[in-house]
């Protein structure tokens, strides 16, 4: 047996060595860790140093193409001074969705959001461009803004393909001076240096890459550049001031509107081929119809010298002028004007009191079985009851 002195040293020997193995496994260890935390750390740099230069040149090449843009010859014989050259750069925009708007003309859309909140439209946005994430938190909001282009003025291929022959108007007429001027800074014209418009209106529902909105101001088919929340905080002024021509209560209203009894009958009847639309009923439809036209929808020329504006937008001569002169301006009562509003052709008289009889109702060529993908019935599941 051996002595105790010899089994405490052999243990101790032992122990020396374990923890002599096991300190140099444990800086083995964090040799091993120290050099993957280095190549970490270099891809780390890499990748944000490469993700830096990508950065710098794409401010780069915007820089440039700016500047390319700015320094374009003008295309008139005028040259212009090197400072307004350098100023006029150009900023290509895309639109993102499109408006699906109760209003297939621009004839009988509202002026300005929100005076017909019966109008209802949806913004189909393009999913190529905007993510549905990108929508989250909007139906949180009551109202929204939409900036749009004015894709229906007439003068836009002159302003976008020959601007040297596109001259500004800078006074247009303003329906509530009854055709007197003003300046086109000053008004909501869309008829403007740059066709851009900014309504805001009531967040009814989000899905997907869809928000329905109430209260437009918005024609079928036009297109958006981009959607921002309302703001209530710091969009609404207390004690902002308007022009006291703009404070004129009724300037653009009507006496009275009546529904023929023609009219009550046809109704359903079209309503039945187009009701794959943003409204549940025939009656809330009619309701629209009272509201779009509770505001004088004719343009400024029909009021003072009133004519027929058929499909193409063309003057139908029922009044002469020499006829308008003899009535001094009144409404002639074979005139018959025409609103179109989801897919039917609504026809009314106005006489020179203002008051509105509303006549017939007919279906619109291609209206039939034309199938709106985010129609009313499309979206009721979604809404629930009583929300619309």
């Amino acid at each position: 047996m051996a002595p105790p002195h010899s089994l405490a040293a052999a243990a101790l020997a032992a122990t020396t060595a374990a923890i002599v193995l096991s300190s140099l496994l444990y800086k083995r260890k964090c040799g091993r860790l120290a050099a993957r935390v280095q190549e970490l750390e270099a891809a780390l740099a890499a990748a944000g140093e490469k993700a830096a230069s990508e950065r710098r040149g794409r401010v780069r090449a915007q820089q440039s193409l700016r500047k390319a843009l700015s320094e374009q010859e003008p295309r008139s014989d005028e040259a212009r001074p090197p400072k307004a050259a350098a100023a006029l750069a150009s900023y290509p925009m895309a639109p993102i969705g499109t408006v699906q708007s109760c209003f297939s003309t621009r004839n009988g859309t509202p002026r300005q959001p929100l005076v017909v909140t019966l109008a209802r439209a949806t913004v189909a946005l393009d999913p190529a461009r905007v993510p549905a994430a990108a929508l989250e938190g909007l139906a949180s909001y009551s109202h929204c803004w939409i900036i749009y282009v004015f894709h229906l003025n007439t003068d836009l291929d002159k302003m976008w393909k020959d601007p040297a022959r596109s001259k500004l108007k800078a006074k247009v007429r303003v329906p509530r001076l009854k055709g007197g001027k003003m300046g086109v800074l000053a008004t909501r014209s869309p008829h403007r240096p740059n066709p851009i418009g900014l309504s805001v209106a009531k967040v009814e529902a989000v899905d997907g890459h869809a928000v329905l909105l109430s209260g437009v101001d918005l024609v079928d088919g036009t297109p958006v550049l981009d959607m921002k929340p309302y703001l209530a905080y710091s969009d609404s002024v207390k004690g902002a001031a308007v022009p006291s021509w703009l404070e004129v209560d009724g300037a653009l209203g009507v006496e009275s509107i009546h529904f023929s009894e023609h009219f009550i009958s046809v109704l359903p009847t079209c309503w039945m081929h187009a009701k794959q639309s943003l409204y549940a009923s025939a009656d809330e439809f009619q309701d629209l119809i009272k509201q779009v036209l509770s505001w004088d929808i004719r343009s400024i020329s029909q009021r003072i010298r009133p004519h027929q504006v058929n499909m193409e937008g063309n003057a139908d001569d029922h009044c002469s002028e020499e006829a308008d002169e003899d009535h001094e301006g009144r409404a002639c009562s074979g005139v018959v004007y025409h609103l179109h509003l989801e897919g039917i052709d609504v026809s009314y008289r106005i006489d020179q009191s203002s008051n509105i009889v509303v006549e017939d109702a007919a279906l619109l060529p291609g209206a039939m079985g034309k199938h709106n993908r985010h129609s009313y019935l499309a979206w009721r599941d979604k809404l629930g009851s009583g929300i619309l």
